[in-house]
């Protein structure tokens, strides 16, 4: 039994397709598939069931594929003992982030994180967050970076900072008359809403006690991919939206015109690092998290956990 054995059966039942392990491995389909079949004689038992698509482990296989993933983390938590004594941080860390923080957050702490850091490679995917824990949960990310609370079993969240709601209105609508909003200022016929599948979408709607309201007579409805698209339906027409602190960092002074804070204490998102239970690369994930933390605004830094809004 190798580690490199056990490396390919953990990329098979993480990808369920030994093309696609293999090519994780960057190793050929039948080298991968070799070594698979030793450890399974080595061992006298199938580990796969390969006469399903996708392939699937044996029941086991499951108990085997689970200890080898033990083994291969305690591997690693070797590597990071090596790394503190040296003093170095070297390593690749796979990060998933929701659409509606990846356009704002990335881009503050990507450079400065990459400059301090230049031995350490960061793989960046823009994910859902029931895709991020799968992935977490697979082992396919090290970490997440996406709204909590989530109260999902064998996921550690350390929250990083509470984002203000904003509300963003269109000056056709009434709302734009005033100074500041209560949720029920917010006409559910008028307001844009991001797709089925976003937390975001979630929390507004129980942030405004609604379920959007079919606009009866009109010829047109839509719910859109991402904030910037729902910003610009605002802007071009007679609607209201809501968006997170950082999405209107960037605004001009004409579209800031178009913000509207809710009445105190102001609702609240909270964000936060998600890591499996089992994580490793600690060290790796210690140096995001404070990275982004010295990276976002003093007034985001400084907002208190209060009224945050349930996903």
């Amino acid at each position: 039994m190798t580690f490199v054995q056990l490396e390919y059966i953990v990329s098979v039942d993480t990808y369920r397709h030994f093309a696609t392990a293999a090519s994780h491995c960057f190793v050929t389909q039948p080298t991968l598939s070799m070594q698979v079949q030793k450890l399974e004689e080595e061992l006298g038992l199938k580990i796969f069931d390969r006469s399903k698509q996708p392939v699937i482990p044996t029941e086991a296989g499951r108990e085997v594929i689970e200890q080898a993933r033990k083994i291969l983390a305690e591997k690693q938590i070797i590597g990071e003992i090596v790394q503190t004594k040296k003093g170095v941080l070297t390593g690749e860390l796979r990060i998933g982030i929701i659409p509606t923080l990846a356009p704002y957050l990335l881009p503050l702490f990507i450079q400065s994180f990459t400059t301090k850091y230049p031995q350490i490679k960061l793989v960046v995917n823009e994910l859902t967050t029931e895709m991020v824990i799968a992935r977490l949960r697979e082992g396919r990310i090290d970490v997440g970076i996406l709204v909590t609370p989530l109260q999902e079993n064998g996921i550690r969240e350390t929250v990083l900072f509470y984002e203000e709601l904003l509300v963003y209105v269109s000056r056709k609508n009434a709302a734009y008359k005033k100074n500041y909003m209560l949720a029920q200022d917010i006409d559910p016929g008028k307001l844009w809403l991001l797709e089925e599948g976003h937390c975001f979408r979630s929390q507004i709607v129980k942030l405004c006690e609604l379920r959007k309201a079919s606009r009866e007579g009109s010829h047109f409805d839509y719910e859109a991919g991402s904030l910037e698209t729902l910003r610009r339906m605002v802007e071009l027409n007679d609607g209201i939206t809501i968006l997170p602190e950082l999405a209107a960092a960037d605004l001009s002074a004409r579209q800031q015109q178009l913000i509207r804070h809710f009445k105190r204490p102001a609702p609240m998102r909270e964000v936060s690092l998600v890591v499996h239970r089992d994580f490793v690369k600690q060290r790796l994930v210690l140096a995001l998290q404070q990275e982004i933390i010295r990276s976002i605004p003093e007034k985001v830094r400084q907002n208190k956990n209060q009224n945050v809004v349930p996903i």
